[in-house]
C-alpha cells in the first residue's frame, strides 16, 4: 500500500470518527451519519489497498 493511499484511508477514517461522536454530542443526527459514511468510505479505501498490495507480492 502506498504511504499516501494509506494516509489518505487513515484520515479520512478519522475525519468520520470525529463527525460521527460530534453529531452523537450534539445531537445531530445528520452529522453522525455522514460521520459513519466517511469512516465506511476510508475502511473501503484501506480494504482495497491491501488487495492490492496482496496481489502485488
Amino acid at each position: 500500500m502506498s504511504g499516501e493511499q494509506k494516509a489518505e484511508a487513515k484520515g479520512e477514517q478519522a475525519k468520520g470518527k470525529l463527525k460521527e461522536t460530534a453529531g452523537r454530542l450534539t445531537g445531530n443526527e445528520s452529522l453522525t451519519a455522514e460521520g459513519r459514511a466517511e469512516q465506511a468510505k476510508g475502511d473501503a479505501r484501506d480494504a482495497k489497498e491491501k488487495i492490492k498490495d496482496t496481489f502485488k507480492h
